[in-house]
């Protein structure tokens, strides 16, 4: 990490968080954040779900939520960026304060209740957005009062979905009340019946993800990867923020909202591994939560993820964290063998079963 950067880091710590995370887009747009470029080489390439990348190490929903720096974005080493969680109308989501720091826990704890600008303002700047190498996504969202969310998230995909590259069905957050419920068998099937559809009338197909939560039994677990196979999306985003606290140190540790961050590596990581069996791997995967480092993003390829995403990481090491992760990994594959991120996937599932 350069001295300006961890100066950078330092002053935001400072702040309340919220309004550290605004300030940080803020100089991310204004020019003020040294950025790498595209980060590629020939073992970082990668494809998922009929993507190519140039690396697998996205950067997850929630850090822009409303596509509002993309640009920059672009340039800072990613392989795949997902704005929102966009819902049809703009929402504040819930009362500040919403978003933790917990320094000792390298986490963080949220409850914004997709706050965002609505569809329409986020799908004209993802019609704006500059093109580059990077795959840029949407998170579906639905609204807090809405009475059909399944309308929610298919009206997002039908606004939204012909200016990005894929699209993420996000219905594990745990700050919108009775979401998580749609993670059953009867209630996912249903919803994927018709947000495949909308997808469906989109001037091009996109990949469509289910982003589940990390708080299932195996036998959730097993319903959700059938459901998902038997739709024809195109994979799934393993995990959302937890509900557990368990061994926390930190004293925001009881507030309430979704975990995210070191102390959610090894339980996400395991559903990962558990899911690449459940499908057989003939599902991508994208592994979430705890991605700090290139042994975490690592660990996560080798349990059955095919690509990566991080956000909490960010907040304690800031967007230098990203090359830093891409140079290990590509070590990493070298060391042990593997020409491609590909060869690696799954390498080491057994470990966490």
């Amino acid at each position: 990490m350069s001295v300006l950067e961890r100066a950078g880091l330092a002053l935001l710590r400072r702040l309340d968080p919220e309004r550290a995370h605004a300030l940080a887009l803020a100089a991310l747009r204004a020019g003020l954040v040294p950025l790498p470029g595209v980060v590629r080489s020939p073992r970082l390439a990668c494809r998922l779900a009929g993507l190519d990348l140039p690396n697998p190490l996205g950067l997850a929903a929630g850090f822009d939520k409303n596509a509002v720096a993309l640009g920059p974005l672009a340039r800072a080493g990613f392989g795949l960026i997902e704005v929102g969680a966009a819902t049809p109308r703009p929402q504040a989501g819930n009362p500040r304060p919403r978003l933790f720091r917990l320094a000792e826990d390298r986490a963080a704890i949220n409850r914004f209740g997709f706050n965002n600008d609505g569809m329409d303002a986020i799908a004209r700047r993802l019609a704006a957005r500059p093109r580059g190498a990077a795959a840029v996504g949407v998170n579906l969202g639905a609204n807090r009062d809405s009475a059909d969310r399944a309308g929610d998230f298919a009206a997002v995909l039908a606004a939204c979905g012909a200016h990005a590259d894929f699209a993420v069905l996000n219905v594990s957050s745990p700050n919108t009340g009775g979401l998580r419920d749609l993670q059953g068998r009867a209630a996912l099937a249903a919803l994927l019946a018709r947000v495949m559809e909308a997808r469906a009338a989109l001037p091009r197909p996109i990949p469509l993800f289910v982003k589940i939560a990390p708080d299932l039994t195996d036998g959730q677990l097993a319903d959700i990867a059938e459901v998902a196979l038997a739709a024809g999306v195109g994979g799934i985003v393993a995990t959302n923020t937890t509900t557990a606290r368990v061994g926390l140190r930190s004293p925001a540790a009881a507030e309430a909202g979704g975990l995210s961050g070191r102390p959610l590596f090894e339980r996400s990581t395991r559903l990962v591994a558990r899911l690449s069996v459940l499908t057989g791997g003939r599902l991508p995967l994208v592994g979430v939560g705890g991605v700090d480092s290139a042994a975490t993003a690592y660990a996560k390829i080798r349990a059955g993820a095919s690509a990566v995403q991080l956000y909490t990481g960010l907040v304690y090491e800031g967007m230098g964290l990203v090359p830093r992760i891409l140079a290990g990994l590509d070590a990493l594959l070298a060391r042990d063998g593997f020409a491609s991120v590909g060869q690696a996937v799954g390498s080491g599932r057994d470990a966490w079963l």
